[in-house]
This record gives structure tokens, C-alpha cells and sequence, in this order.
């Protein structure tokens, strides 16, 4: 995975020693942070147990990330770009031809990233640390996997094979004119891709926190069967 923290420099320019060193330790210091959002969560996030844990002293650790906010802004934009990277990697794989099976591999890949990624999911998806507002840095890595999706919706809507999707009432206005010309729909379309975007991370949620318990039998013929009617929402049915 690309670190945010990867400095941007003609490929015939290596770094100096000095920017390695520099790159390691920082990696060094995001491995120990997510080793400590397993034991103790991102609440209590601790930039001077992380000095501890790497042997540094607690004010060394200052010249890397500026505060406890800052370091949980790196982990959140590593977990975006590692969950997008995951999802387009996978639909990447598929005929682009096959719009449904590209939508139930993307969903797949999501479900499997977070599965083995617990606390990073939580991370981004979970309960809002107290005090932290995260900032615009993250908006682009968050909406990797809404892009997959619109872009499987556009490429669908472009071969004519995007049905016409009913509702209960005009969604016009609700969804942001930029966002219904990116998935080059119409309105009714853009809504039910949000939808199902939003949707796709409502069940793995309730996945990975329990909420399935003592009601779904088999999780991973749950997880399809909610994605394929996910996809028939948004008019995918090809």
C-alpha cells in the first residue's frame, strides 16, 4: 500500500538516506499505533505509549506527527486507501462487459477487507472518537469504493443495460447534481447507487459488530444474497 506519507519525486531520483530513515520510523510508528487501536481502541490512542512501545522518547515521536489528531488522521486515510485498493484491485479482475459481476466481487472484496482489517474498519466505519474532526484529507480516500461503484453503474447505464428503478417518490434534488453526472444516470439511479452504497457498509457493520448474531444462519450466503437485491435496487441487473 502507497503511504500518504511517500514523498512524491521523479522515479530517477532516489531518496537520501535521511528521507528513508525518516519513511521507516514512520511506518514504524503507524504499526505500533494500529497494534494499540487493537488493545485499546482510537479513543485512547496514546502518542507517548507509542514512543514506549518503539523505545523513543515520548518527545521524539512529536517530530513525526504532530499530535494524537494527527497520527488518527494518517491511520484513518490508510484504512480508506487499503480498503480502496482492495475493492479496485478485485472489480479489476472482472470482464468489464459483466456490470453485476463486478458489483458483487467490488461488495465481496469490501466485506473480505474488513474481516481482516476489524479494528481498521472500526476505525472509519465505527463510533466517532470523541474530539476528533476529521479533516478534508480524508474525503478523497473515503469515497474510493463509492467511485468503483458509480463507475460499474455509468459503464452499465452506457451499455443500455441499467434498469429503470422505481420508488415512492421524485428523488430529484436529493442527490448532488455533481454526483448524478459522475454516474452519468438519471436521478432515480444516482440515488439507488448512494443507496447501495450506503447499504453495502450497513451489513457489514452489523456483520462485524455483532448484530447478525442468533438471527442469520450463514453470513456469507447472507452478505450475497443482500448484494445482489442491492444491485437489483439500483437497476443492475446485468
Amino acid at each position: 500500500m502507497l503511504s500518504i506519507w511517500g514523498i512524491l519525486a521523479p522515479m530517477n531520483a532516489p531518496r537520501t538516506a535521511r528521507e528513508r530513515a525518516r519513511a521507516e520510523l514512520t511506518a514504524e510508528i503507524t504499526d505500533a499505533a494500529r497494534r494499540q487501536l487493537a488493545d485499546v481502541g482510537p479513543t485512547d490512542l496514546s502518542l507517548r505509549a507509542i514512543a514506549r512501545d518503539l523505545g523513543m522518547a515520548s518527545s521524539a515521536i512529536y517530530r513525526y506527527f504532530a499530535s494524537r489528531d494527527a497520527l488518527l488522521t494518517a491511520l484513518i486515510v490508510d484504512a480508506y486507501d487499503s480498503l480502496g485498493e482492495a475493492v479496485e484491485a478485485a472489480e479489476a479482475l472482472v470482464d468489464r462487459g459483466d456490470h453485476l459481476g463486478r458489483w458483487m466481487t467490488a461488495t465481496r472484496a469490501a466485506r473480505a477487507w474488513a474481516l481482516d482489517h476489524r479494528h481498521e474498519y472500526s476505525l472509519i466505519y465505527g463510533s466517532p472518537v470523541p474530539g476528533y474532526a476529521a479533516p478534508t484529507d480524508t474525503i478523497d480516500p473515503a469515497g474510493r469504493v463509492g467511485l468503483v461503484v458509480a463507475a460499474i453503474l455509468a459503464d452499465a447505464a452506457e451499455a443500455g443495460v441499467l434498469g429503470m428503478v422505481a420508488g415512492p417518490q421524485p428523488v430529484d434534488g436529493l442527490i448532488e447534481p455533481g454526483v448524478v453526472d459522475q454516474l452519468g444516470a438519471d436521478p432515480a439511479h444516482a440515488a439507488a447507487g448512494v443507496q447501495a452504497w450506503t447499504w453495502l457498509f450497513g451489513a457489514i457493520s452489523f456483520e462485524l459488530f455483532g448484530h447478525y448474531n442468533n438471527v442469520v444462519v450463514d453470513p456469507d450466503e447472507w452478505f450475497d444474497d443482500a448484494m445482489a437485491r442491492l444491485a437489483h435496487l439500483a437497476g443492475l441487473t446485468a
